[in-house]
C-alpha cells in the first residue's frame, strides 16, 4: 500500500478500526519476519504462516479499502 503519509497518520489517529488494521498489520508481518529467519518450519508452524499471510492480506485489502473511502 503506497500512500500518503498526513492521510496514513490521519486516518490511524482518526479511525480506529483503520488504527487496528494497521496495528495488526505491523504485528503479522514481524511474525512473518521471524517464520523467515527460520531455515525449517515444522508443518505446524507452515500452517501459522500461511494463516497469519491470509490475515494480513484481508486487513491489507480492508485498509485500502478505507483509504479509498476517505480519498473519494
Amino acid at each position: 500500500m503506497d500512500i500518503d503519509q498526513s492521510l496514513l497518520q490521519g486516518l490511524i489517529e482518526s479511525n480506529p478500526r483503520f488504527r487496528t488494521l494497521y496495528e495488526n498489520h505491523i504485528f503479522f508481518e514481524k511474525q512473518l519476519q521471524e517464520y523467515e529467519k527460520r531455515s525449517f518450519l515444522s508443518p505446524d508452524e507452515e500452517i501459522e504462516k500461511n494463516k497469519v499471510k491470509k490475515l494480513k492480506l484481508i486487513g491489507k485489502d480492508e485498509m485500502e479499502n478505507i483509504v479509498q473511502s476517505a480519498t473519494v
